[in-house]
């Protein structure tokens, strides 16, 4: 949840932030054609790299990348500082919520599949469209700065709650 809607607050915000520093819309949309590819491309192997490294490890690397991308965007205004975040926005988008999902497959039984992923789904989409509409007002109101800062506190509690998972789930039964 926490990736999903981070990156959609982000993407929502930026390009308004290009075209409002003077960046054309044909460099913002670039700006997002990059940020689809980052999203999507990596998807051939992120299956593969959870196989191998756990999905929590890539979880922790996709909160990585989006604090990389609130660093990049929060050091100019540059067209290469938004395309780069932009860019590290998808791909940190791509390994947390791949990476995710596969952890909340791994919580239920067969026969609780539907439910669980309805609440899911729910939740997820629920708060991916409040990020959406927060985006555009938070941009408004204090500009793409903020927008960016937001990123902090959203992945520190997402590290929380890997660590509680984590710590959770090293007790013996």
């Amino acid at each position: 949840v926490g990736s999903y809607a981070l990156m959609s607050f982000v993407m929502t915000g930026a390009p308004l932030a290009m075209v409002g520093c003077g960046l054309s819309e044909t460099d913002a949309t670039l700006g997002i054609s990059w940020h689809v590819m980052a999203m999507f491309a990596p998807s051939f192997f992120t299956g593969s790299l959870i196989h191998r490294f756990g999905a929590e490890r890539i979880v922790t690397t996709g909160l990585i990348l989006l604090i990389g991308c609130a660093i990049v965007a929060l050091s100019g205004l540059a067209l290469w500082q938004f395309w780069t975040s932009l860019i590290l926005l998808g791909l940190g988008w791509n390994f947390g919520f791949i990476g995710a999902t596969a952890m909340v497959a791994s919580t239920y039984r067969p026969s609780e599949k539907g439910k669980v992923q309805g609440f899911h789904d729910f939740v997820l989409f629920g708060s991916v469209a409040c990020a959406s509409l927060m985006s555009g007002m938070v941009y408004n109101a204090w500009g793409w700065e903020m927008l960016n800062w937001i990123v902090f506190p959203v992945t520190v509690l997402c590290f929380v709650a890997l660590g509680a998972l984590k710590l959770t789930s090293a007790r013996p039964a």
